[in-house]
């Protein structure tokens, strides 16, 4: 029998964990839009979030708009992106240009994505990668190459899990087999697709631990404060909402009584995926800032303590504004 650890003599070491905090957000798609997400950006960065994933179109179809809102995050905040990646319908060269740039730009956390299939029926080009998996081999081949420039540093690889069947996996027992695929190719953590129930998370992680999964499995949760989003989030994940948060948003009169609706059945769900043992929690913003805020304080995460730089650097950015 091993030893004791100090952790075991010591047990409030792991009582109030510090949680992960972090949002996603997209580039903007028109001058307002970007005028009101770097409104939410600013709105964020007061709480001080671990990071803030950047979301990248299908086949880089917004590569240009992803890679200047990255740049600015980096040279214009304290915030650490983590930049969306996909992979399906381009050559292991053109990603290893993409990945270079990210990096330059001072990226060290990527989220290696498959993307979605052409819908047009078109074929993807000749040698492009089809599996995530495989993006993460390239990452780390690229990280290796530059190790020196990376002060022999790591990059930390993100990948997608699916508390429900992937709409188009033969099975969820599949889905577990794809996320330990990727685990042996180099990834650090997983965050999960949109999830409704909270049951779905805590089953989502005990399946994986039983095949075998070690890395951190953090729970990305939506704001169900749009009646219009949830439905739409819904089809698309093939899981139906709870019947009851879908009426009770129909039959709000305002926006307020939906927001706090929303914004309860939100709170519900973190919480029984903190419950669960979720290492942190990923709010999908949609680029607005509200209701995640509303949902982060009646959340009270256990937080580590924001550092006296970054409370300076956040305070003179506002003094400036």
């Amino acid at each position: 029998m091993s030893p004791p650890s100090l952790i075991d003599h010591h047990p409030n070491l792991t009582d109030a964990a510090p949680v992960a905090l972090s949002y996603e957000l997209f580039p903007p798609r028109s001058p307002a839009a970007a005028e009101s997400l770097w409104n939410t950006i600013r709105e964020l960065e007061t709480t001080d979030p671990d990071y803030v994933a950047v979301t990248y179109g299908a086949s880089g179809s917004n590569r240009d708009t992803a890679l200047e809102l990255v740049h600015r995050l980096v040279q214009e905040t304290t915030l650490r992106p983590l930049a969306h990646l996909t992979c399906v319908g381009n050559t292991p060269q053109e990603l290893a240009e993409i990945i270079g740039e990210l990096l330059d730009t001072g990226v060290r956390g990527i989220l290696a994505l498959r993307g979605d299939q052409p819908k047009d029926g078109a074929q993807p080009a000749a040698g492009s990668l089809a599996y995530a998996q495989d993006l993460i081999d390239l990452i780390r081949r690229v990280e290796q190459r530059r190790s020196a420039l990376l002060c022999a540093g790591k990059i930390a690889v993100g990948v997608a899990a699916y508390p429900t069947k992937h709409p188009e996996s033969p099975s969820e027992e599949h889905d577990i087999e794809v996320l330990l695929a990727k685990q042996r190719s180099g990834a650090d953590f997983a965050i999960t697709q949109v999830f409704f129930h909270p049951e779905q998370y805590a089953d989502l992680v005990t399946r994986a631990r039983r095949a075998g999964v070690t890395i951190p499995i953090i729970p990305g949760v939506m704001p169900l404060t749009s009646l219009r989003r949830v439905t739409r989030l819904a089809e698309l994940a093939g899981v139906e909402p709870a019947p009851e948060l879908l009426e009770r948003l129909a039959a709000a009169d305002t926006d307020a009584e939906r927001l706090r609706i929303g914004v309860r059945a939100t709170v519900d769900l973190a919480n029984a995926a903190l419950e669960a043992g979720a290492p942190g929690i990923h709010l999908y913003t949609f680029n607005e800032h509200q209701s995640a805020l509303e949902v982060l304080d009646k959340l009270a995460l256990p937080r580590h303590s924001r550092s006296a730089s970054r409370r300076s650097a956040i305070a003179r950015r506002q003094l400036a504004s």
